[in-house]
């Protein structure tokens, strides 16, 4: 499984929908408003790494209200819940 971290600057007037539109991609498994430098952090996990290029620049940065985003692939993945036995279940 390939985990990126999108942190997403939008229109501050339309965060909210953003967000939801965000979420709803295939791909995306939660979206975070967040404060500091960024409005929203997504977290994709895809099983191939050339899925990465159909959701973020594909679909991400095309929901109407994305500014920019700044993208970084986990090299490891350090976690209580095993994140393969989800991804079995259908996700």
């Amino acid at each position: 499984m390939i985990t990126a971290i999108v942190m997403i600057k939008a229109d501050v007037h339309r965060i909210p929908e953003v967000a939801e539109a965000i979420a709803d991609i295939d791909g995306v498994s939660e979206v975070y408003s967040v404060t500091g430098g960024v409005d929203l952090i997504a977290m994709v996990r895809v099983r191939r790494h050339e899925a990465l290029a159909e959701v973020i620049p594909g679909r991400v940065n095309r929901v109407p209200g994305v500014i920019s985003s700044d993208t970084h692939i986990s090299f490891q993945t350090y976690s209580k819940h095993d994140l393969e036995s989800a991804f079995a279940l259908g996700w």
